[in-house]
């Protein structure tokens, strides 16, 4: 999510008229289904197979053979990505794993340190204003199928560790889920979004109150970026829904344990609101750390009260 900033980046520093290709994971390039932007994605499923096992590879060779690039931008550090960046056909190559980053970036956030990987070819001006922009399907659209109420809060209590064993890190107890969305939903519509096959995790938060519309599993990547953008607010745990809410201008509020709510949380540009909810507490951040493997109660996110919750959302007249 974070390497959409390069869109926007491009297109200020070059005009609206150029041409961007984007390689992609499957899964991933739906971002782009509805992206005037966006000219062609290539999807990208099997990363690690050499090129002369992948026929993905060679037809984004092949294409860059009849059409060579301008510029070749690397957003990929995996040493899979080496062999195909060297045989794409581009007059200028930059980015991560080809650009030399000499000035520590392990305090900013993510999305600010992805830019530094093209900043030899993007004005500086221009980069710091650069941010991740998605465009979901068309409102007129959104609304005829789902005919949903705009001030509407959005929650997204999954994320993709869900459905692995052991105790997921980073997610936010069942009944606290419960308590908020009981409180929120006597005064304000609420929308649960989650993805088709999450079905089982949140049987875990029901039966869901009057005034909560259900639509886990129902919405395409397009219609869940038209719905947060059309929500006054989305709160949801570290994922990427958060990341989505950062880039539709809809005030986020990301519940943070283990993970840096520096690094890791959604961008935040001029034009939204980011409130990352961590408690900070003194054995945080610990994300892929021996210290999180040998924890067993995490804190770090059950003591995160529904209270505190609804305290930021009024101090954000959220509620």
């Amino acid at each position: 999510m974070y390497a959409t900033s390069v869109v926007d980046a491009l297109q200020l520093q070059y005009g609206k008229d150029i041409t961007i290709d984007f390689i992609t994971t499957p899964g991933t390039g739906k971002l782009f289904e509805n992206d005037p932007r966006i000219h062609q994605t290539f999807p990208l499923k099997h990363k690690k197979l050499p090129i002369w096992l992948s026929p993905q590879k060679r037809a984004i060779i092949h294409h860059s053979k009849e059409h060579p690039y301008d510029l070749l931008i690397s957003l990929e550090f995996g040493k899979q990505f080496k062999s195909l960046i060297n045989l794409i056909h581009a007059t200028h190559k930059t980015g991560m794993g080809i650009l030399h980053i000499t000035d520590t970036i392990t305090n900013l956030n993510r999305g600010e340190g992805t830019k530094q990987y093209y900043r030899d070819f993007i004005e500086a001006d221009i980069l710091s204003r650069a941010k991740p922009i998605l465009i979901g399907i068309q409102k007129s659209q959104w609304y005829e199928k789902f005919s949903l109420p705009e001030n509407a809060i959005v929650i997204a209590p999954s994320n993709s560790h869900n459905q692995k064993k052991g105790l997921n890190y980073r997610a936010w107890p069942f009944e606290h889920w419960q308590s908020l969305i009981k409180t929120l939903s006597i005064h304000t519509p609420v929308i649960i979004v989650g993805a088709r096959g999450e079905e089982a995790f949140f049987d875990h938060i029901k039966p869901y109150p009057q005034n909560v519309i259900d639509l886990v599993g129902k919405l395409t990547i397009g219609e869940l970026i038209t719905t947060i953008q059309n929500a006054k607010g989305l709160i949801c745990t570290d994922s990427a829904t958060g990341h989505i809410g950062a880039a539709v201008d809809t005030p986020t509020f990301i519940l943070m344990g283990p993970n840096n709510p520096i690094t890791d949380s959604p961008y935040k540009s001029d034009t939204n609101a980011v409130y990352p909810i961590s408690l900070r507490l003194p054995c945080s951040p610990c994300y892929k750390t021996q210290t999180m493997k040998q924890c067993s109660d995490n804190i770090c996110m059950s003591q995160i009260t529904p209270e505190l919750v609804l305290t930021t959302l009024k101090s954000a007249s959220i509620v």
